[in-house]
């Protein structure tokens, strides 16, 4: 197992990015993005979910900090990114191929915007903070990349 770590979703690996564009479903709309669907998911109000269609990535953020959330978003919010995360890199999809092409690295969402439970906050001096971050979005990157590489193997052994 290698131990080197893809401390942020930039160039090569910001297909990582909840940014990067792909066609993920939640609540039966289909969305642009991870990031779309995951900050429409938030939302109390159905109706209010729509409003995230037409916006940017970045948009759909920052309007996401400032819906009204569903009761049970914090309880809810790690199965709603797994689910769209499984969306955006199904089995035989170009997405699934070059998230098993990472092999075996750590995948770390560093950030320079202080989110320690999706990623790692990055220090302003430029140096890595590799404490102070739950990564939980790396970790499910981790998940669904094994899970891919056992469906894989699944099929080759048949």
């Amino acid at each position: 197992m290698s131990d080197a770590t893809v401390y942020e979703f930039q160039g090569a690996h910001r297909f990582l990015s909840n940014f990067w564009p792909c066609s993920v479903v939640y609540a039966g709309l289909k969305f642009p993005s991870v990031e779309h669907a995951y900050q429409a998911a938030k939302c109390a109000r159905f109706a209010d979910r729509t409003r995230f269609l037409l916006l940017t990535p970045g948009a759909a953020r920052q309007w996401g900090r400032r819906v009204v959330c569903r009761d049970d978003w914090k309880a809810a919010r790690v199965a709603v990114m797994a689910d769209l995360l499984r969306q955006k890199f199904a089995p035989g999809t170009a997405l699934a191929e070059k998230l098993m092409a990472t092999g075996c690295v750590v995948l770390q969402e560093g950030n320079w915007w202080g989110d320690t439970f999706w990623g790692v906050s990055l220090r302003p001096s430029g140096k890595l903070s590799l404490v102070g971050g739950q990564n939980k979005l790396g970790v499910l990157l981790m998940e669904i990349r094994a899970g891919l590489k056992g469906v894989v193997k699944e099929v080759t052994n048949e």
